[in-house]
């Protein structure tokens, strides 16, 4: 049985894996990790996340809990997230990323360590919106350049980083087929007398409010009509599904960076 480590046991997508975890075969929680500030350090992760005691006390520390064949489960931040990848890439344990709002400097560095161990990185974990990425790339070739491309997506009032990773990878799936760099043409926001909408600009919008899990709306508008395609998150439970799925294909893998393009064979 494949032994999982959560980072992040104790928030609300780490506290979901470890719920999740309990409900699926195959797979048993054997860590959980929070900051060392945390007020559930010591607890039971199981009773922290609502599902009755399970014997894994929530821990500070990360290495002591790689042992033997584990995977790490990480969804806290961008700075946690990279220290333990450093910690599992010294001790060659896979780790499946979550967390979103890297920035390019660090997404270097994640690349870097990949060749020490085994990577997986998905700014979202769902099925659904990973088949929606791999579809948006041929329904932009086939639309082509007369069809303006904007991107909605909305998410709860907690949510740190905009536009969501989720957002920009619909968006880069889109520039890159046609030709563009998401970079050079992307639009967070408008406001004001900003002229006419140019022609190559690939829109991207950032909605938060309560407690919205998760939707995602890609707007392909031509003149005359106008294509949607939709995507919501109901719960965050799809998000743990997959990552646990994740888990269980990256661990038969080699070294190397991988997403969930991969695990469901979509690239």
């Amino acid at each position: 049985m494949l032994g999982l480590v959560v980072c992040g046991a104790a928030g609300r997508m780490g506290g979901t894996v470890v719920r999740l975890i309990q409900e699926s075969t195959g797979v048993r929680l054997v860590g959980a990790v929070e900051w060392s500030g945390s007020p559930q350090i010591n607890k039971d992760a199981g009773e922290v996340a609502g599902v009755g005691k399970i014997g894994v006390p929530i821990a500070a520390q990360i290495e002591p809990l790689l042992k033997g064949q584990v995977v790490v489960i990480e969804f806290t931040t961008p700075e946690a997230t990279l220290e333990h990848l450093k910690i599992a890439a010294r001790n060659g344990s896979p780790i499946v990323i979550g967390t979103t709002g890297f920035n390019p400097k660090q997404l270097a560095e994640i690349k870097r360590l990949s060749r020490r161990t085994r990577v997986l990185m998905s700014p979202n974990m769902s099925v659904g919106v990973n088949l929606l990425v791999s579809l948006l790339g041929k329904v932009a070739e086939t639309l082509g350049e007369d069809y303006d491309v904007e991107i909605v997506e909305a998410h709860h009032r907690f949510k740190k980083d905009a536009p969501s990773g989720t957002a920009l990878a619909l968006g880069r799936a889109v520039a890159q087929a046609l030709k563009r760099d998401l970079d050079k043409v992307g639009v967070c926001g408008r406001k004001g007398i900003v002229g006419e909408r140019t022609r190559k600009e690939i829109g991207v919008m950032a909605v938060r409010a309560g407690d919205i899990v998760g939707e995602h709306t890609v707007i392909f508008g031509g003149l005359g009509e106008r294509v949607e395609f939709i995507h919501r998150a109901h719960s965050r439970d799809t998000f743990a599904r997959g990552a646990i799925r994740a888990a269980q294909w990256l661990v038969k893998q080699k070294k190397g960076l991988y997403s969930m393009q991969d695990v469901l064979g979509l690239d």
